[in-house]
């Protein structure tokens, strides 16, 4: 074989394992796009470049598979759920109040279902693995609850904190929560 012929070999190996590194990239990026959704492009944005993001989205989903996630026990979800009913019906007359126990009724569902809880950029880092589309809301609405701990929050920001919380607290139990009005009727 002539040093011509090698060569040509040598670029067309290079070329072919170069397409594959590049599809295998997009596939890779694809992937953790439609896992993550939003939360996908909050994090690459956050960190620059993508492949930046894809590196923290990966190291979030090993963690996560190491923790012990299971459901709620149908006890312990309708525990959950009229606990949930009584915070809504407190909103009327205490709305600061129904999202601090909104608050740490997600805490604690969390907490049972096998997620650490303590950190709460981890926390919501480690809920992103497997409820992608809800995390903002539950960041949108800790926010709120921590603005209104300093006396910072607005009735109309804990109405929206609790709507929040309910679509987060939906996807943690697993079912349908009934809303305020409903319970009103």
């Amino acid at each position: 074989m002539s040093t011509a012929t090698v060569t040509v070999l040598i670029l067309a190996i290079a070329a072919i394992a170069f397409a594959a590194i590049m599809i295998y990239q997009r596939k890779k990026t694809r992937k953790l796009r439609v896992k993550f959704g939003p939360e996908y492009d909050r994090l690459v944005q956050q960190e620059g470049s993508a492949r930046r993001g894809e590196a923290v989205l990966e190291s979030r989903q090993k963690r996560v598979e190491k923790f012990d996630i299971k459901p709620l026990t149908r006890e312990d979800a309708d525990r959950f759920a009229a606990e949930w009913r009584a915070a809504q019906e407190r909103f009327v007359d205490d709305p600061r109040r129904a999202v601090a126990d909104a608050d740490r009724l997600i805490n604690e569902a969390l907490r049972l279902r096998g997620y650490p809880v303590g950190d709460f950029e981890q926390q919501a880092a480690d809920l992103s693995v497997e409820h992608a589309r809800v995390v903002e809301d539950y960041r949108s609405a800790h926010k709120v609850a921590m603005e209104d701990a300093q006396g910072q929050a607005t009735t109309e920001d804990l109405r929206l904190a609790m709507q929040h919380y309910r679509n987060l607290f939906e996807h943690v139990l697993g079912t349908h929560v009934v809303q305020y009005e409903e319970v009103r009727r």
